[in-house]
């Protein structure tokens, strides 16, 4: 059992720990308890040591009060109020150093759990920027600004270069690269053409187009992800409904039995009230979780502490143990397994040039380009050190490439396709030969060309991270027995990426609703399912798994806050590690709670008999909770073996 503490809702966005009442109470209650702690052992008066204790517990208590007098007023019961009537009772059988101990653990543990909870509340505001706020439409024949919600289906709107696209809807009129990563998660940009459909929030490259709308704003592929992104955070709370159940139980068996053991060892034992009173407070001492209440916080510090001191960024403790019983992963191609951007992978020259012609010529037309395609032809030039050839007039060919003058000849680099639209230079056989098996190997290929002549092709792909297939071994041998990739690439590309890294199954063409749909069908077939991406395009489906794992650098704000875990500095290689920490925790957890139950079993038959007086009840009581303590601890030391 993981002990389950209900939350209310910040009044405000700030996560600061000076903003949270549970963090401040535990640091007022710690200091004072150790100044209570002090004064005992250096002889300070009686008096001095139980006001510092008063003051630890009043700090501790205060906020634990309020809630557990909330719930109570609600007819619901959890560990919060057993725990304070604990802390109660404690104190009032001279105890009280325990019942700050009690408060400071409980406190500490409900405000690093706040804390951790709260980040992922920012995700719906942040997909909410990625859609502009307002369109330029045609009315009339002329541009008017218009707010997104004011437009209706049909409305023409217009697109200027570098703009981020407002409507979803179909090109009408022009041609454009655009930038659609943050919908589909493609590596390159996409040529869009007349009757192609377009998505609000994604980039225009450097053409104009005029677009139809045919989805109103609320209803837009960003509108819905908004609504995804929070349907599955809220359905993701619903998990934690059989620890309450238990609590619910629980609590008030123990509270109604404190009274009645009284009640019934003076009416018929006939003892006396001040024994009675003695032997109740033992059994609630024994009955009291704080071994329990703590075995699945502290294991879970201990573990989230390990994590990020291995650089893996984990939001709370549900999260940690959820991936320890993930069987199966979906995992995102752009940015995740590969690196997100494309790199030169071959360079074909035509008879009678040189690979060092056809890079020179690209790259004069390139290098001022911020294209990602051209960006990775300058950085092929740069490590093969040549140089660009002189070029003057270089203009940009709205969706289809650049083009410039290279001596008395026009230069142009283009897609194969442009070469069959008008254009003077005609690839030869061989050359389209050769485009024609790296596409089959899944390669973008830019054809050169100098005057009427093909200079040769370069054939550009993105590239899978180093290591990966080590690494799904690796997880492989921790029990994952599902490895399925996710992707909006199309079916050849994704497959093609697959195929050596020992994936099992590969989804391809996904959009966002696609990916949450696959998601919930993993679940559906291995019961716990983590999801790892990097794309705004895949917080739905981070949110609706059981875990969702955001590669941390370059992964969006959008992924990282969807997100329950984040892999810092794109380290995919920390993905087993996560995984084999979790288990790890996971099994201590169990541990802890098979001991604090064990203890607790015991304890109360013995208490209830008088086997065991009250001095030896808290000492047990205690010695289990710093067994569990130390059990935990044992996760700082974690280190995944390979």
């Amino acid at each position: 059992m993981s002990c389950n503490h209900n939350h209310s809702k910040p009044t405000s966005g700030s996560t600061h720990p000076l903003c949270n009442a549970d963090l401040l109470s535990a640091v007022a209650c710690g200091a004072l308890l150790g100044g209570g702690l002090l004064a005992h052992f250096n002889g300070a008066p009686a008096s001095v040591e139980t006001q510092l204790l008063l003051a630890s517990c009043a700090a501790g208590g205060w906020h634990v009060t309020i809630r557990s007098l909330t719930q109570l007023a609600r007819f619901q019961f959890d560990v919060d109020l057993l725990m304070l009537v604990a802390a109660i009772g404690a104190g009032l059988i001279g105890r009280l150093e325990e019942s700050a101990i009690l408060l400071l653990l409980f406190s500490l543990g409900h405000g690093l759990e706040g804390l951790a909870t709260d980040r992922a509340r920012n995700a719906i505001r942040a997909l909410g920027t990625l859609t502009p706020k307002v369109a330029r439409v045609v009315r009339n024949g002329r541009d008017i600004e218009l707010a997104v919600e004011e437009l209706a289906v049909g409305d023409l709107v217009r697109v200027m270069a570098g703009e981020r696209i407002a409507v979803d809807g179909d090109v009408r009129e022009g041609t454009s690269a655009v930038d659609q990563s943050p919908i589909t998660g493609e590596s390159v940009p996409i040529v869009k053409e007349v009757g192609d459909d377009v998505f609000a929030g994604t980039v225009n490259g450097d053409g104009l187009l005029l677009v139809a709308t045919t989805r109103l704003a609320s209803q837009s592929t960003m509108a819905r992800m908004v609504k995804l992104v929070e349907e599955s955070q809220v359905n993701k709370g619903r998990t934690q409904r059989l620890t309450e159940r238990f609590t619910r139980i629980y609590t008030p068996i123990v509270l109604v039995s404190v009274p009645m053991i009284i009640a019934v060892l003076t009416s018929f034992f006939g003892m006396t009230f001040a024994d009675a009173f003695l032997r109740a407070m033992a059994v609630l001492v024994g009955a009291s979780p704080c071994a329990l209440v703590i075995s699945t916080p502290s294991a879970v510090l201990a573990g989230v502490a390990q994590a990020a001191r291995s650089g893996v960024l984990i939001k709370g403790g549900m999260h940690l143990e959820a991936l320890g019983i993930v069987r199966a992963i979906a995992i995102d191609k752009t940015g995740t397994v590969t690196q997100g951007r494309p790199d030169v992978t071959d360079v074909v020259a035509a008879d009678g040039f040189t690979p060092r012609d056809v890079i020179a010529i690209a790259l004069a037309l390139d290098q001022h380009s911020s294209h990602p395609l051209a960006l990775a032809v300058v950085r092929r030039a740069k490590r093969d050190g040549v140089s660009a050839r002189e070029i003057r007039d270089i203009r940009a060919i709205p969706g289809r490439g650049v083009e410039g003058v290279i001596g008395d000849s026009r230069a142009l680099i283009a897609g194969p396709r442009a070469f069959s639209k008008g254009e003077t230079a005609t690839i030869s056989g061989q050359l389209q030969t050769q485009i024609d098996l790296l596409e089959d190997r899944a390669r973008t290929v830019s054809v050169v060309a100098l005057g009427d002549q093909c200079v040769g092709a370069i054939a550009m792909a993105d590239q899978v991270r180093p290591d990966v297939a080590q690494i799904f071994a690796r997880l492989k041998s921790l029990g994952i027995r599902h490895l399925v990739m996710l992707t909006g690439d199309n079916a050849k590309v994704a497959q093609a990426v697959a195929a050596p890294l020992g994936i099992d199954e590969v989804k391809a063409g996904l959009l966002p609703e696609h990916k949450i749909a696959e998601v919930q069908m993993l679940i559906k077939t291995w019961g716990a399912v983590a999801m790892v991406g990097d794309g705004v395009n895949d917080a739905p489906a981070l949110a609706s798994a059981t875990v969702g794992i955001a590669m941390g650098a370059s992964g969006t704000d959008v992924a990282l806050e969807a997100a329950d875990i984040a892999l810092m500095a794109d380290d995919l290689s920390k993905l087993p590690f996560a995984v084999g920490l979790s288990r790890a925790a996971r099994r201590t957890i169990m541990q802890n709670v098979t001991i604090s139950l064990g203890v607790v079993a015991v304890l109360i038959p013995c208490a209830l008999f008088g086997v065991v007086p009250l001095s030896l009840a808290v000492v047990l009581h205690e010695g289990s909770t710093v067994v569990v303590a130390f059990n935990a601890l044992r996760l700082l030391l974690y280190r995944e073996s390979k």
